[in-house]
């Protein structure tokens, strides 16, 4: 080939695979001075490519962001879609989409409980390097993850990135016998999940609780996927609309993530599976319930180490939650609630398995999206992250820069998946100064 004809495409960074942080320490005469957790990864401009796309775009558009939790990005989106055009979905199609929600978070919670986060617990750098002495308990991890998977495919039309899934309802929705053919898989699930909570319990976690802002979700008759007025801990009770007014993302020189914080005093927040389990422990599955007091939960669980045990019990409930659904299914008489544009603004929040996330569309009266915003749950608990940090060095000071290294990183992988795909993600820069005589 002639050099005319060579072309070269040269990719320095790939465009957020899930995120990579660094952490800083500095400790001076055994009192700790400064910590800061660095997210380096590069703008993908999600927002900007939304703007001028049809508003039916969002869904397919904004599954890309996350390819642990696709259905919670479409999830949010079609709900700020309808909200704009001033539909509500009811029935089946409703009852639909908690379906596919409970697949995903089967799916992504037994992934970050088994493959991200138990290594720490057990002493491995990987899950691949735990299956050689707990083969059984990496593949319960993996058959339970599969089930979830199975949702997926056929609610969502694949389990990664779901295509069938569009703003009024569905493309195409399931026969009763298609459901009925994952029923056996969803009793077994349950059976797994079970033995999840119980096998969770038993790990050895650090000594450590914190005085939460809990944030989720919260619907008056059922653990929430989809739906709810946005509450607190500290007694905040708002609609979904005046996210805005609440909440606000805060830039910090050190990291291109942001900082989500209140409003009205900057202090940090907390969502994710410890903020719903605290917030809506009262609407559990009976079964998830009765697993989470066995398994040593209280109404409300303030160690982040045990959201693993937490996190166990939104599987088992997401299990039952499928069961109910499944069982009661009847199909719709068409697979969606045709949707007519018309100019507004939408907004969405849905229970993503690692927090609450937000979207808000600005819609012209052609349905063509004016303008986007999308929070995720990562940006809103990244100054929690690094105030529990803080707060956890300062109490571990007497650990060897190895094992406190370990540590902090166990206490980041706490929360967030999406930032600690890659086990290891974290770069440890540790500074400790003694004064000198």
């Amino acid at each position: 080939m002639s050099d005319e004809k060579t072309r070269i495409i040269k990719v320095d960074y790939l465009a957020r695979v899930e995120g990579e942080g660094a952490l800083y320490i500095k400790i001076r005469d055994d009192r700790l001075e400064d910590v800061k957790l660095k997210i380096f990864e590069p703008p993908r401009f999600f927002e900007a490519l939304l703007r001028g796309r049809r508003f039916t775009d969002a869904p397919d558009i904004t599954a890309r962001i996350c390819g642990i939790c696709p259905v919670a990005y479409q999830m949010s989106a079609v709900h700020a879609m309808v909200n704009a055009m001033g539909v509500e979905i009811g029935g089946a199609l409703r009852e639909l989409r908690r379906l596919l929600y409970c697949g995903e978070w089967i799916s992504s919670h037994t992934l970050h409980i088994y493959l991200l986060h138990a290594p720490d617990f057990l002493g491995y750098p990987s899950a691949i390097h735990m299956a050689k002495d707990h083969k059984t308990i990496v593949e319960r991890g993996l058959q339970l993850k599969k089930i979830g998977n199975e949702i997926m495919q056929v609610i969502g039309g694949r389990e990664i990135h779901p295509i069938n899934v569009q703003v009024g309802g569905f493309y195409r929705t399931p026969a009763k016998t298609e459901l009925k053919a994952i029923r056996e898989s969803l009793l077994q699930a349950r059976e797994l999940a079970l033995e999840t909570v119980r096998w969770t319990s038993t790990l050895n976690f650090p000594d450590f609780e914190q005085d939460y802002c809990f944030v989720a979700l919260s619907h008056p008759h059922e653990y929430p996927f989809n739906e709810g007025r946005i509450v607190s801990s500290k007694g905040l009770d708002i609609p979904v609309s005046a996210f805005d007014d609440t909440f606000e993302e805060e830039h910090v020189a050190y990291s291109n993530a942001l900082h989500s914080v209140m409003k009205q005093n900057k202090s940090n927040y907390f969502v994710g599976p410890m903020a719903r389990y605290a917030l809506n422990h009262d609407k559990l599955s009976p079964l998830a319930k009765e697993a989470a007091s066995a398994a040593g939960l209280g109404p409300i669980c303030y160690n982040p180490f045990k959201s693993i045990i937490v996190r166990a019990v939104e599987v088992l409930y997401a299990c039952d939650e499928a069961l109910r659904i499944i069982d009661a299914y009847e199909p719709p008489a068409q697979p969606f609630v045709p949707i007519e544009p018309r100019a507004g603004v939408g907004y969405g929040c849905t229970e993503a398995p690692r927090g609450l996330l937000y979207h808000r569309y600005t819609i012209d009266d052609k349905g063509d999206i004016l303008d986007a915003v999308i929070i995720p749950p990562t940006s809103q608990n990244q100054k929690t992250i690094e105030v529990d940090l803080k707060h956890f060095v300062a109490k571990y000071l007497h650990l060897d820069d190895e094992h406190l290294q370990w540590q902090c990183e166990q206490a980041i992988r706490n929360y967030d998946p999406c930032i600690s795909c890659a086990t290891h993600f974290l770069k440890l820069n540790m500074e400790r100064i003694k004064a000198c005589g």
